[in-house]
């Protein structure tokens, strides 16, 4: 990473406005809800390393944690591996006296969407969180 001290280089400013404007031009002609490029996200990373993460996130209008994520996990030509999608979830509780029933509909932002149908009384903030893997 770059001292504060040394201002940026030319070549860094230059490699960063040519960067902002490759991400400007696809916030333009994006669908809603569409993820940035992998490759948009490569030459963030690329800028961040010289010139910091703070400062590459807000010169690229660009998640700080996500960037700081790919920096950190030396991310260079390929994607962030993904965490594997649990395909079956096991619920274990105490088992309540009365038996109720419950139908749990959740749905990502992406449109993905999940429907359970459960006897008890299930934790709802551990399925939520288990479905969307944390994200809101």
């Amino acid at each position: 990473m770059m001292s504060t001290k040394q201002p940026p280089s030319r070549q860094l400013i230059t490699q960063v406005e040519r960067v902002r404007q490759r991400l400007e031009r696809w916030r333009r002609t994006r669908k809603k809800r569409t993820r940035i490029p992998e490759q948009l996200w490569q030459e963030s990373v690329e800028v961040a390393r010289e010139y910091g993460v703070n400062q590459t996130a807000r010169a690229l209008r660009l998640d700080y944690y996500g960037l700081k994520q790919r920096l950190d996990a030396g991310f260079a030509g390929t994607a962030v591996e993904q965490e594997p999608v649990a395909s079956f979830v096991e619920l274990v509780g105490a088992s309540p006296v009365v038996v109720s029933e419950c139908l749990v509909e959740v749905e990502s932002a992406s449109g993905t969407k999940m429907r359970i149908h459960l006897k008890g009384s299930p934790d709802v903030a551990l399925l939520r969180s288990l479905f969307w893997g944390g994200e809101g």
